[in-house]
């Protein structure tokens, strides 16, 4: 069963950015979709980012899109969400996720997403 880490959250100021970073074990990362979710205080969780297996394709949700950016290293096994220009808005637990089957496609769907991260804690002061 693969295993997702993600490091990189912390506390930054509005306009302020950050790199999350989410290491996967196993040795067919190259194979399947990768994506970022968040879930703010009271809210339930939605999708942020998606990046399909060869890197290819991305998709975003639309408040922040020219703001992030997804990307991988199949090479490393990790996917990368780079922030900037953050928002108090953009305040959440961001997790990582693998899709449930191989393919080149992206999904913002979280029921194709079967393995998950623990989560890491991004905080944007005003």
């Amino acid at each position: 069963q693969v295993q997702l880490v993600e490091s990189g959250g912390g506390l930054v100021q509005a306009g302020g950015s950050l790199r999350l970073s989410c290491a996967a074990s196993g040795r067919t990362f190259s194979n399947y979709v990768m994506g970022w979710f968040r879930q703010a205080p009271g809210k339930e969780r939605e999708f942020v980012a998606t990046i399909s297996a060869s890197g290819g394709y991305t998709y975003y949700l639309d408040s922040v899109k020219g703001r992030f950016t997804i990307s991988r290293d199949n090479a490393k096994s990790t996917v990368y969400l780079q922030m900037n220009n953050l928002k108090p808005e953009d305040t959440a637990v961001y997790y990582c996720a693998r899709g449930s089957r191989g393919g080149d496609f992206v999904s913002r769907l979280e029921r194709l997403y079967d393995s998950w991260g623990q989560g890491t804690q991004v905080t944007v002061s005003s």
